[in-house]
């Protein structure tokens, strides 16, 4: 007999409006790649219905059957362990952001986004869960493991170090829903799931198209998007299907800076958001060999072009340069150009084998980043032969790569002495992991390199590796019938940094339909990434540069740096879920996470000492940077930094208020509360602190101390119109300036204490849907253009940078406005 779960059969209820549209808190732990579901080719009534971005159960049962919040097949929503969000596409959509991952920031509290981003750091999305790095979150796609970006976060902040995946490298067209796991799951995945997990569902639906056009401005008149989706499902011989997506985006630059202090214009573009422009397409296929045995497949594969600005160079700098000096009279702003192609391919047989659900799968995931310096110089290059370039393509390049193969079985089997089933499920899988980087070209390392973006000299290129071997088993029953339990535990072996052993215990206690309490105990596992391990690079200033090199290497090692061990945590949960009164549902979560041997840049080394350290690891220095003085000179290493603790509370409430012919409104209120604290701070061989002033900061306060987010959504009786208002509160964030005027600038002791106050922002949108196909959306986030706080004058480099960037509260660009039309055929 043939087993098949559809996606359009699962059904969401309970939803809470989130945003600008539904989001549901549900209660489950995310499931093995065994146990995502099977989607069938076959047309069927019995399907999900949805009705201007309201989710209606027509399928007869009470909650939605979660995909991935089990290993038991058929798990519904009521009767999971942990906290799960569930995001459809069209909730994503009812944002009107262009991009999934400020589509979810808007969304889910418990997510946060960078304010804004430097250099290459401003080119990937990097999203974070519970105030931790974004390293600790995992992200799967239908159950698998996703690939990484290449494009590691260098600069300081909160996200530096994380070389995350790239959500929106997927074609948001594809997208069914996405869950998300509030909670610590390494012992069911493996490494990066200690602070949660993203499970993106992508479509398989055998029929239909989809088409939707997004287009929006700022409050300010600039950062333009459009938006283009596409997607439809084929038929195959009613055995299989091919679902087929894509995406078109374009973004336009959104300034912010402010007066460059030299001249007193706002020449200096240095604190605005990327132009970029991603091409994205996926297909997803299954075809039935037998009735017991399914073939599938899926690729995904996306090209994204972006330019950020460094800081402007006035045209005094090219005085000694005549040919230069004629081409930028008027001085002129480095651009890091960034030429991307990410692409992953899966394919797997899966089915039914005496009463064995199994599972047979292998993933291979590449991504390429190759930076070119744009609108720059190279007075090296001028110096030698007169030649004067201002382009320097593939000064820079980068590639991660994974491969990962995997075998899951899980059945539900019963036994004489105990009376209720027991679900077994278990697997093994191997990793292969690579990463590398590439020689610039000779005019980008020429002398101290192109300026503003250096060429990778053959000093820090190089190509490494591992293999990782896991292999996990996962029991779930009831020790009585209203007490379920769910115990996992896993084994890893990683080639570089050895082995690790995971465990996990979830249970949930129902009193009555209408109030249960859930808890869970785990241990976590995080091994330093390859990049962390042996990224190398310079970033220079017009009178400043910043190093960060491998730990490693000659100039780390001499200066106390040594081999990184893995991150490990001990997280715990406790929560209840309840109904008061009839409708009314409510979740409450509170979490610890303690996470042990963090992994961040530290060792900070400054001035001589810093110019000494870099000279050994072969970097070009900038002419004179020997005499600049400490707070100018400055280079790290990452390291295993610090001990942190981090507590927090999810609140999710949501009620429906029905007002027969005037309608309907959803109301919801979402609250994240979360606090990160030092609780031991590491030192270096030489006995030096490894952490700095600002680093701490970074680690524990750069995350807002809150989020909130309430309203709700009315419905006119026929669905013809909707109108949906919410709020959402950032909390506070508080970090340590360097000060760059007066008897401070440039200290390495004294730094600012600056709060950046708590920020409201109201997000609002009215939907006409023209027919049963056609529908039209008019809104705006943030509609009355918030911003955060300014920075004081003395704190900003050069003038520009008057919000401060590396936190990761409300965005630097204001309010949002669009239009979105989108057709269902």
């Amino acid at each position: 007999m043939s087993v098949r779960f559809s996606s359009r059969h699962i059904v969401l209820l309970g939803t809470t409006l989130l945003g600008s549209s539904l989001v549901m808190p549900v209660t489950g732990l995310c499931a093995a790649p065994t146990a995502k579901a099977e989607t069938p080719h076959k047309k069927t009534k019995n399907r999900t219905s949805v009705s201007s971005n309201r989710i209606r159960d027509v399928s007869g049962g009470n909650e939605s059957v979660i995909v991935t919040g089990t290993r038991e097949f058929g798990k519904k929503a009521r009767d999971s362990i942990s906290p799960i969000d569930v995001v459809s596409n069209r909730q994503l959509a009812a944002t009107g952001q262009p991009t999934l991952r400020d589509a979810l920031s808007l969304l889910l509290p418990s997510l946060t986004v960078p304010t804004a981003g430097f250099d290459a750091g401003a080119l990937t999305d990097t999203i974070a869960l519970r105030g931790l790095n974004p390293n600790e979150t995992l992200v799967l796609v239908d159950g698998k493991r996703r690939h990484t970006t290449a494009n590691i976060y260098a600069d300081p902040g909160p996200s530096q170090g994380a070389t995350p995946v790239d959500i929106d490298m997927l074609p948001m067209s594809m997208i069914d829903h996405i869950e998300v796991l509030r909670d610590g799951a390494s012992a069911q995945y493996g490494s990066d799931a200690i602070a949660g997990v993203v499970n993106i569902i992508t479509k398989k639906q055998d029929h239909g198209l989809s088409m939707r056009s997004n287009t929006g401005i700022t409050s300010d008149g600039d950062g333009f998007q459009q938006g283009v989706y596409l997607d439809g499902g084929f038929n195959l011989n009613n055995r299989g299907y091919v679902h087929i997506g894509g995406d078109f985006v374009h973004q336009d630059h959104a300034f912010r800076s402010g007066k460059d202090s030299r001249t007193n214009t706002y020449a200096n573009q240095l604190l605005s958001t990327p132009e970029q422009t991603r091409e994205s397409v996926a297909v997803t296929a299954g075809y039935d060999l037998t009735e017991n045995v399914q073939a599938y497949a899926s690729a995904t594969y996306a090209h994204r072009h972006a330019e950020s600005y460094q800081n402007y160079r006035l045209p005094t700098t090219l005085t000694a340069y005549p040919g230069y000096a004629a081409k930028y009279p008027y001085g002129y702003s480095p651009i890091m150009g960034l030429e991307e192609n990410d692409y992953e391919l899966t394919a797997g047989f899966k089915g039914m084998l005496a009463g064995w659900h199994w599972d047979l799968s292998t993933v291979y995931g590449r991504d390429f980043d190759r930076f070119d310096a744009l609108s720059t110089i190279n007075s090296a290059v001028y110096k030698a032969d007169g030649r004067t370039p201002t382009n320097f393509y593939n000064a820079q390049g980068y590639n991660n790569s994974q491969w990962t193969s995997s075998f899951d079985l899980s059945r539900k089997l019963n036994f004489s002495f105990w009376p209720h089933s027991i679900n077994i499920a278990g697997g093994a899988a191997y990793r292969y992991e690579s990463y590398s980087i590439g020689t610039g070209s000779a005019d980008s390392t020429a002398g101290s390199g192109s300026d503003g973006i250096p060429g990778t000299t053959k000093y820090n290129a190089g190509n490494w590796s591992r293999d990782v071997a896991s292999g996990y088993i996962d029991i779930a029953t009831h020790l009585m019938k209203n007490w379920q339990v769910d115990l996992a535990g896993r084994i890893e072996h990683y080639t570089d940094v050895g082995n690790a052993k995971t465990g996990k215990i979830s249970t949930r206690y129902d009193f009555s339909p209408r109030f249960a309490v859930r808890g869970t105990f785990s241990s976590g596992f995080h091994a330093p990434t390859l990049a962390q391990q042996h990224y190398s690079a310079l970033a220079v200033s017009p009178t400043a540069a910043r190093g960060l090199i491998a730990a490693n290497s000659p100039g780390a090692l001499a200066n106390g740096a040594s081999q990184m061990k893995p991150e490990q945590a001990t997280s715990v949960e406790g929560g209840i879920v309840v109904e008061p009164i009839r409708k009314l549902h409510v979740t409450v979560d509170a979490y610890q996470i303690d996470l042990r041997d963090r992994i961040q840049p530290g060792g900070n080394i400054y001035g001589e000492q810093a110019y000494k350290a870099l000279q050994a690891n072969n970097f070009p220095l900038p002419d004179g940077s020997q005499n600049w003085s400490a707070g100018q000179l400055s280079t790290y290493w990452f390291a295993n930094v610090a001990n942190t603790r981090t507590q927090g509370l999810d609140i999710n409430a949501t009620y429906p208020s029905e007002f027969g012919r005037f309608g309907h409104v959803d109301w919801d209120v979402a609250i994240n509360l979360n606090r990160t604290r030092l609780r031991h701070q590491g030192t270096s061989t030489t006995g030096a602190a490894l952490l700095s002033v600002p680093y701490v900061a970074y680690l524990t306060t750069a995350y807002p101390r809150s989020k909130i987010i309430f309203g709700g959504r009315w419905h006119s009786p026929n669905n013809t119109w909707a109108v949906s208002i919410h709020e959402i509160r950032y909390g506070q964030t508080t970090s340590n300036l360097t000060y760059y005027t007066g008897p401070n600038a440039f200290s390495t002791t004294n730094y600012r204490e600056f709060q950046n106050a708590p920020k409201w922002t109201t997000n609002a949108s009215v939907t006409y849907n023209i027919n049963t196909r056609w529908s039209a959306t008019i809104g705006g986030n943030n509609i009355f253009a918030a911003y955060p706080s300014a920075v004081p004058k003395e704190n900003r480099y050069l003038g520009a940078p008057k919000y401060y960037m590396s936190t990761n509260q409300l965005g630097i660009t204001g309010g949002y406005y669009y239009l979105d039309i989108s057709a269902r055929f």
